[in-house]
């Protein structure tokens, strides 16, 4: 039987949502866990298809009142959750040290998020396009990379700060979906939410977990390792009701709504 954090490897190299979803359905319940053995990849991290990938600012915006307008955004949610499978994959196997639960939710997630990436392609799809037809950017990875030498820096900045962002964005996407008369696009919207704030709250989980193993303080862990490791400034609106039911405190919850109040009294 093969051995989960070998297996999420795997997965990872390979480069179509079929491959992965295939290796992970060989995961299991008994699927053995070896967290002491250093792994080291052999292919070339991350698998995926061929995206032209350019700068945040190089993605034009289009009407979600046209079918090529919707389908960009579709694409654009769909990229994001392909990101997803690598990231939850890396996760488990990059990390070792860590107890036997942490590997076992993460390859949830991938399973998630790969099922995520299906609903959205297969309705792509019968728009008239595929995963790759449009640009994407690679902001997820990039994080991935800055984070991948420290597993605390890695759950504060993807889950609790990227994935997080989703959990903001999804009101305004779902509308937008649903006012281009794609209620099928918005439905699958609601489904992602639903399921994303489960993942935040397994990187908020594991994240004081190891604040409190490290003798760490949250917060100011969370503020020191944001300016470390160059991450992105977060802007309101937040959805403050999928944030608490995600995990994050009040308190995080404030010092987002304060930073994000001096953000916006800044002269421009």
């Amino acid at each position: 039987m093969a051995e989960l954090r070998e297996l999420a490897l795997c997965a990872l190299s390979q480069t179509t949502w079929q491959e992965k979803a295939d290796l992970l359905a060989k995961v299991c319940v008994d699927t053995p866990i070896d967290s002491v053995r250093a792994l080291q990849a052999t292919a070339p991290i991350p698998g995926r298809p061929l995206v032209e990938l350019v700068p945040p600012a190089g993605l034009r915006l289009r009407s979600v009142h046209t079918l090529e307008g919707r389908a960009v955004l579709i694409h654009a949610l769909a990229h994001i959750e392909f990101n997803a499978i690598n990231l939850a994959l890396d996760v488990v196997w990059r990390f070792g040290q860590m107890p036997e639960a942490f590997y076992r939710q993460w390859i949830g997630v991938a399973i998630e998020e790969a099922a995520h990436f299906q609903m959205l392609d297969a309705h792509l799809n019968t728009l008239g396009f595929k995963y790759g037809d449009f640009p994407a950017h690679d902001g997820l990875w990039e994080m991935a990379e800055r984070t991948k030498d420290d597993v605390l820096a890695r759950l504060a900045l993807v889950p609790r700060t990227l994935e997080a962002r989703g959990l903001d964005a999804s009101p305004a996407v779902r509308h937008k979906l649903a006012s281009g008369g794609d209620p099928r696009a918005a439905a699958i919207v609601d489904i992602i939410l639903r399921e994303e704030i489960g993942h935040v709250a397994i990187g908020n989980f594991w994240y004081r977990w190891l604040c409190a193993e490290r003798g760490l303080e949250p917060v100011q862990t969370y503020a020191d390792l944001a300016m470390q490791h160059r991450a992105p400034t977060l802007k309101g609106p937040f959805n403050i009701e999928a944030r608490l039911a995600a995990g994050f405190e009040p308190a995080e919850i404030a010092a987002l709504q304060n930073a994000n109040g001096r953000l916006q009294e800044t002269p421009v």
